[in-house]
């Protein structure tokens, strides 16, 4: 009997053991990089609002949307010395005629001149609302940072459908010179 016990108990253990979440960030570390707007967020999971384009990508055979949206390592955006660089993919809707202009295809651009905002949420998550003056073609984006380092972000657009992000924050990388 005691030894059935000990078997539930330590496989109760290890179920709830798992369902931990994963810190991305130390908390000191994390909050540094915020107050300094100074940080990466690593992008792992695309989550556009269209469902045109999830019905595309579930006909594919052998194939799921699931798996077309997860991301591969080095798609970013980057807060650095008051410059804001986005290296991320789109999928979804374009309402203008930017087919041939490369530099629209995607969520690509870097700013200079950008209002921020910056605030707590009701759950103590850093929220940054920031408005490019200097790209045409981006209207907001939103970043939400969670204590454990994971972030979500969101991108308002006024020529296609809004798309956001999960991921999670890192620190800036030095180039070693």
């Amino acid at each position: 009997m005691k030894k059935t016990i000990f078997i539930f108990l330590g496989m109760f253990l290890l179920a709830f053991q798992s369902c931990s979440s994963q810190i991305y960030m130390e908390k000191t570390a994390l909050e540094k990089v915020i107050a300094e707007e100074q940080f990466t967020f690593m992008a792992q999971k695309a989550n556009p609002v269209n469902q045109d384009v999830m019905n595309i990508a579930n006909s594919i055979p052998n194939y799921s949307s699931s798996r077309m949206l997860d991301l591969d390592y080095g798609y970013t955006l980057e807060m650095k010395n008051k410059e804001l660089i986005a290296t991320l993919p789109y999928f979804g809707r374009s309402y203008g005629g930017n087919t041939y202009n490369t530099d629209k295809q995607s969520l690509r651009f870097t700013s200079k001149d950008y209002q921020i905002q910056k605030s707590l949420s009701k759950k103590g998550n850093y929220v940054f609302r920031i408005i490019p003056n200097d790209v045409s073609h981006i209207r907001l984006i939103i970043i939400e940072i969670y204590k454990n380092g994971k972030a979500f972000v969101s991108v308002d657009a006024n020529d296609r459908s809004p798309i956001s992000y999960d991921g999670f924050i890192m620190k800036n990388e030095e180039l070693k010179k």
